[in-house]
C-alpha cells in the first residue's frame, strides 16, 4: 500500500468551496442521495495511491455552491479496509467541511458506531435515516425529533429512491452542528487519550479523535505519526498505548468499542421502538425457503422458468412480431424505401435501406428486435430486484463461489453482469483481494451475457422448445464452473470473508419497477442506439471494401468447416464484439430467415456468449486491470468459445438433437 500518498494527504486542505461528504455505511444508499444532490456534474477518480473510486460533485443551493465529495462504504473509521481508510483519510484531509451521513433506518445501531466516532472529530454535521419506508414495513419506530434532542445534530428521515425528504435534507444542511454524542471512557483510558492529545502534531479534526485511533491499535496512521511527529513523539506515544494495554487483559479497541455500543443501545432504547412482525407471513416464508439449501434450487429454476415465459415467449414472440412485422414491415420500411429511392446517389440509398442499412438494419434491429426484449427483460430484473429475491441468490451461490477459490460476494458483480457487464467490471472493486478481482472480471467477460444480449438470446431460443434453453444454460453454467475451478487453482491469492446484508423479502412496488425500467430503456436508447447505428455504418464500409468478405473468408475454416455454421453467422460475431447483444440481433435474424437449424441456433448462441466482450467492456478490463491482462484474457476466452461450442456441436449431433 502506498503509505506516502495516504499520509501526507491529512494536512491538505482543499476547502475552497464549502465541502460536503457523505458518509456512511456500505449499502445505505449514499449514491443515490449523491446523484440526487449533484444531478450529471460529477466526476470519478480513484483516491491517490488506490484502486478506490471516489465521486466529486458540485451543487448550488441555499444561495451558494458546494463541492460535495461521495466517501466509500464505511463501517468504522478504524479501518479494516482500503475503503474504510480513504473515508477516514478523507475525513482528516480538510478543515471546512460538513459531513452529511447516511444511515440505514433498519440498522440504525450499526450506524451510531460511525456517528460516535464522527462525533469525536467534532465536524458539523446532519444524520439521515435512510429508507424509512423499509424501516415502518419491518416495525421500527424511530423518533428522529427526539434522537436529534440527544445527538445535537439535525436528522432528517427520508426515502432516496422515492426522492422523499431530499429538500428537508437540503435545507438542514445550513443547520448542521458537531455532534454532542460522545462515549465515555474508563478513566485510565481517559487519561491515556489526554497524554496522546498534548503530544499529537497539528490536525485538521479534534485531537482528541485521532488520539482514540492510535489507541485503538490502528496501525494505519503509524506511517503518518512518523512522518509528522517530532524526534522521539512517536516513541512516547507507542509507549503510552503499551502501558495502558498493560492495564487490561482486553485489547484496548475492544474495551472502547464495547463502551460506544453500551451508550448507543442505552440512546436506541430512547429513541426507537420496535414492534414484533408476524414472521410466519407469507412473504417471509417465501423470503426463507427462496435461500434454502434444498428448496431454494427448485425456486430458482421456477424463476428462470418464469423468465424464460416472459421475456422468451411473450416479448421475444408476441411483441417483437407486431413490432418488427406489423410496425417495420408494414409501415415505417416500406415508407423509407419509397423515400430513399428518391435520393440521386446509389451508396446513399444503400447507406440508409441497403443491406447494411442505417435504418432497415440498425434501426430495425435495435427497436423492432432488441428494444421490447430488453424493456421486458429489465422489467423482469427489477421485480427480482425490489422483491430482495437476488441478494438470496448470492447467499446460495455462496458455495459454489467457494468451490472456485472466490469470496460469495462475488456473486454481486456476476448478478449485475446480468444487466450490464461493462458496468459489472467496474463493480469487481468491492472485491477484497486482487485474485478474486481478476477472476469475477475474467468469468464476466467470458460466461455471462448482458441484459440485452440475454434478452435476444432469450428471445430467439423462446422460439425453438425449452430443452434448447436449458441446454444452453447448463452448458454456461458448466463451463462457467469448469472453468471458474480451472483459474481458482491457477490464479495465486485466497478468497475473503463472505458478508451480505438480506434486505426484507416484499411484494414488489410496481411504481419503483416501472421507474426502474424506463430509467434503463432510456439508458439503452441513448447508449445502445447510437451503437447500433454506427456498428452497421461500420459493416456498410466494411462490405463495400471487401474487408468484410475477407473477415468472412478467415473465419470460414472455424465458423462453417469445425462448426459446422452458415458463413453469415461470422458476420454476426463480428457484430456481436461492436456490441452483444447486436451479434445476438444477428442471428436472430438468421434462424428468422431460416437459415439457422435447432443445433446451430445453441452452438453459435454459445459461443457468442463466451465470446470476447464487447468492445466497451475490453476498454474498461484494459482500465482495470491493465492491456497485458485485458489481452491475455481474450487470448484465452476466443478459442475456449470456439472449443466449447465445437463440442457442444458434436455432442448434440451425435444425439440426433431436433429442437
Amino acid at each position: 500500500m502506498h503509505h506516502d500518498s495516504h499520509d501526507k494527504i491529512i494536512l491538505k486542505d482543499v476547502a475552497a468551496v464549502p465541502t460536503i461528504a457523505l458518509v456512511g455505511n456500505p449499502n445505505v444508499g449514499k449514491s443515490v442521495i449523491f446523484s440526487l444532490l449533484t444531478g450529471n456534474y460529477v466526476t470519478v477518480s480513484n483516491y491517490p495511491g488506490t484502486t478506490v473510486e471516489i465521486a466529486k460533485g458540485t451543487s448550488s443551493f441555499d444561495g451558494g455552491a458546494y463541492r460535495i465529495i461521495d466517501t466509500p462504504g464505511a463501517n468504522s473509521l478504524t479501518p479494516r479496509s482500503e475503503d474504510e481508510k480513504v473515508t477516514r483519510d478523507l475525513l482528516l484531509s480538510q478543515n471546512s467541511m460538513t459531513v452529511v451521513q447516511v444511515a440505514d433506518s433498519k440498522n440504525l445501531r450499526r450506524s451510531l458506531i460511525l456517528t460516535s466516532q464522527l462525533a469525536e472529530m467534532g465536524m458539523p454535521m446532519v444524520l439521515v435515516l435512510n429508507m424509512a419506508d423499509e424501516a415502518k414495513s419491518a416495525g421500527i419506530s424511530i423518533d428522529a425529533k427526539k434522537l436529534a434532542e440527544r445527538l445535537g445534530v439535525p436528522v432528517v428521515e427520508t426515502v432516496a429512491t422515492e426522492k422523499r425528504g431530499i429538500n428537508k435534507l437540503i435545507a438542514s444542511i445550513a443547520l448542521a452542528r458537531s455532534c454532542s454524542f460522545k462515549a465515555s471512557n474508563h478513566p485510565y483510558i481517559r487519561s491515556s487519550l489526554e497524554k496522546i492529545t498534548d503530544i499529537l502534531p497539528a490536525v485538521p479534526v479534534a485531537k482528541q479523535s485521532v488520539a482514540a485511533m492510535i489507541l485503538a491499535s490502528d496501525e494505519s496512521l503509524h506511517e503518518w505519526l512518523r512522518t509528522t511527529c517530532a524526534d522521539g513523539q512517536f516513541d512516547t506515544i507507542e509507549a503510552i498505548v503499551k502501558e495502558t494495554q498493560s492495564h487490561f487483559r482486553e485489547p484496548l479497541g475492544y474495551l472502547m468499542g464495547r463502551r460506544r455500543l453500551d451508550e448507543i443501545d442505552s440512546l436506541l432504547h430512547d429513541v426507537m421502538t420496535t414492534e414484533q412482525i408476524d414472521r410466519s407471513s407469507w412473504m417471509s416464508v417465501a423470503g426463507n425457503l427462496s435461500q434454502h439449501p434444498v428448496f431454494g434450487i427448485p425456486i430458482l429454476c421456477l424463476v428462470l422458468y418464469l423468465i424464460y415465459l416472459f421475456v422468451g415467449k411473450f416479448a421475444a414472440g408476441t411483441c417483437v412480431n407486431f413490432i418488427e412485422e406489423s410496425i417495420f414491415g408494414h409501415y415505417i420500411n416500406p415508407a423509407v424505401v419509397w423515400l430513399v429511392s428518391y435520393l440521386p446517389i446509389p451508396l446513399l440509398r444503400d447507406l440508409l435501406v441497403g443491406k447494411f442499412g442505417l435504418i432497415t438494419m440498425g434501426l430495425t434491429y435495435s427497436i423492432a428486435i432488441v428494444l421490447p426484449i430488453v424493456g421486458f427483460f429489465f422489467l423482469a430484473f427489477g421485480i427480482l430486484e425490489d422483491t430482495g429475491y437476488l441478494p438470496r441468490l448470492t447467499i446460495m451461490a455462496n458455495k459454489g463461489f467457494k468451490v472456485l477459490g472466490m469470496n460469495g460476494k462475488a456473486v454481486l458483480p456476476i448478478v449485475l453482469g446480468l444487466g450490464c457487464v461493462t458496468m459489472a467490471t467496474l463493480t469487481t472493486r468491492i472485491l477484497d483481494t486482487k485474485k478474486e478481482r481478476i477472476m469475477a472480471t475474467f468469468l464476466l467477460a467470458l460466461s455471462i451475457p448482458c441484459s440485452a444480449q440475454l434478452g435476444v438470446i432469450l428471445g430467439i431460443l423462446g422460439k425453438l422448445s425449452l430443452s434448447a434453453f436449458v441446454i444452453f444454460v447448463l452448458v454456461i453454467l458448466s463451463q462457467l464452473l469448469v472453468v471458474g475451478f480451472l483459474a481458482g487453482k491457477l490464479v495465486p491469492g485466497r478468497a475473503s470473508d463472505f458478508i451480505i446484508e438480506i434486505p426484507p423479502f416484499r411484494l414488489p412496488q410496481l411504481s419503483n419497477v416501472i421507474l426502474k425500467t424506463i430509467s434503463r430503456i432510456e439508458w439503452f436508447l441513448k447508449e445502445a442506439v447510437p451503437i447500433f447505428l454506427l456498428g452497421t455504418f461500420v459493416l456498410f464500409v466494411a462490405d463495400k471494401t471487401g474487408v468484410l468478405d475477407a473477415l468472412v473468408a478467415a473465419a470460414k475454416p472455424v465458423v462453417v468447416t469445425l462448426l459446422m455454421l452458415p458463413q453469415e453467422t461470422a458476420v454476426a460475431f463480428v457484430m456481436g464484439f461492436l456490441r452483444r447483444d447486436y451479434g445476438a440481433a444477428g442471428l436472430y435474424r438468421l434462424y428468422e430467415d431460416g437459415l439457422l437449424n435447432p443445433i446451430q441456433v445453441i452452438v453459435s448462441l454459445v459461443i457468442v456468449t463466451l465470446f470476447v466482450p464487447c468492445i466497451a467492456n475490453f476498454f474498461v478490463i484494459i482500465k482495470e486491470h491493465g492491456l497485458k491482462k485485458a489481452l491475455a484474457m481474450t487470448v484465452v476466452i476466443f478459442p475456449l468459445a470456439v472449443c466449447i461450442g465445437a463440442i457442444v456441436n458434436i455432442i448434440l449431433r451425435m444425439l440426433h438433437y431436433s429442437g
